[in-house]
C-alpha cells in the first residue's frame, strides 16, 4: 500500500494602502511504503517536496517568474513603485546603499543550500527586478529569514 504524502504552504504578503496579495501551493505525492522504516530516507524526501513547494510558492507570487520577460513599464503611485505583478516598494531614497557583494553570494549561497531560487526569494520578499537592487538593509533582513528558515529544517 503505497504511502501518501501532503504538502502545503501559503504565504500572504502586505501591500501599501492596506492590500494584500497571497498564494497557496498544495502538493500530494505517493512514496514507497518501505520508506516508513527508513526515517532518514523518508525525512529527505519530506524535505525535498518542502523546498519544490517553497519555490513555486515564491515564483508563483511574483508571476511564475514572468515578472523578469515582462516588458510592462513599473508605474508610480502615491510615492509607490509598482512591478509589472503588483508588488509595491518604497521608492529608493538618496544615500541607500546596495546589498554588498558578499551578502549577494551569502544569499545565493543560502537559496542553493535549500534548493531555492534566489531571485524569486527576492522578489517575494522585497518586489525587486533583480537581487542586486537589494539594499542593504533588505539583504541583511533576506538572510536572517533564509537562515532561520534554514535552522527550523524548513
Amino acid at each position: 500500500m503505497p504511502l501518501k504524502l501532503n504538502i502545503g504552504l501559503s504565504k500572504k504578503l502586505g501591500e501599501a494602502n492596506y492590500g494584500s496579495r497571497g498564494a497557496s501551493v498544495n502538493l500530494e505525492l505517493e512514496l514507497e511504503s518501505a520508506l516508513v522504516n527508513e526515517p532518514v530516507k523518508l525525512r529527505e524526501k519530506i524535505a525535498q517536496a518542502f523546498n519544490l513547494v517553497r519555490s513555486s510558492l515564491a515564483e508563483e507570487l511574483n508571476g511564475n517568474g514572468q515578472q523578469a520577460a515582462s516588458s510592462a513599464p513599473a508605474s508610480s503611485t502615491n510615492g509607490q513603485t509598482a512591478n509589472a505583478n503588483g508588488a509595491s516598494r518604497a521608492p529608493r531614497q538618496a544615500g541607500q546603499r546596495l546589498a554588498t557583494q558578499s551578502q549577494l553570494k551569502a544569499i545565493q549561497a543560502i537559496c542553493k543550500s535549500q534548493k531555492l531560487y534566489p531571485l524569486p526569494v527576492a522578489q517575494a520578499h522585497f518586489g525587486v527586478q533583480k537581487i542586486e537592487e537589494l539594499t542593504i538593509q533588505e539583504a541583511s533582513q533576506l538572510i536572517d529569514e533564509l537562515k532561520a528558515s534554514q535552522a527550523k529544517g524548513g
